[in-house]
């Protein structure tokens, strides 16, 4: 069976979402950080580089969202949630799904970091005011980031999870966006165990 290791405030609820999603049993290991805000020795020796999330399926072991998240879909869903290359979505469905580690936590990081350390902001707009930018553009396009379904790429976007660094009053699109998928009842089921 299909473990998920789950430490808590980390992407790992994106696997427990898709999983939710799906459909797809699990079984949910849960990790508390350390008051460092570290992963606890235990979890780091699930992957040599560490990090969450990871999971584990019969003998093998695989760490990365992104890699978790395709190995799922295709692996135990039949390719559910991510469009086909003959898909008119497709192009913007691989966008937003590698936009989300690839730019945004990046982004995101980089001020985390700089602020905490006490470095000044570099030029105007910043990269995360960027990033939320070009969400709230997306999001006025289309409901979801694929498009018109919900796909594994708004998994991967985990926004719910980000929502607390948004003004959405200044986000209509991202507030309606966000109305939608914590209305799944896939989500709130995850919510419910993070």
């Amino acid at each position: 069976m299909l473990t998920i290791h789950h430490l808590r405030q980390s992407v790992s609820d994106r696997v427990i979402w898709l999983c939710e999603e799906l459909g797809l049993p699990y079984r949910l290991e849960t990790y508390d950080r350390e008051p460092s805000m570290a992963a606890p020795p235990p979890y780091k020796a699930l992957t040599r580089f560490g990090t969450a999330p990871v999971i584990t399926d019969g003998a093998l072991t695989l760490g990365e969202s992104g890699a978790i998240v395709e190995y799922v879909c295709r692996k135990h869903a039949g390719g559910r949630l991510m469009p086909g290359a003959d898909h008119a979505d497709f192009a913007d469905y691989l966008f937003w799904f590698h936009f989300a580690n690839g730019s945004m936590v990046p982004a995101f990081m980089i001020e985390h970091v700089t602020t905490a350390a006490g470095i000044p902001a570099g030029p105007s707009p910043t990269r995360g005011e960027r990033v939320v930018a070009m969400i709230e553009a997306r999001l006025g396009e289309a409901p979801y980031f694929a498009g018109s379904e919900f796909t594994a790429a708004d998994v991967m976007m985990a926004l719910p999870r980000l929502a607390e660094r948004f003004d959405l009053d200044a986000l209509p699109n991202i507030r309606g966006y966000l109305d939608r998928v914590t209305a799944r009842p896939a989500w709130q089921r995850t919510d419910a165990l993070r």
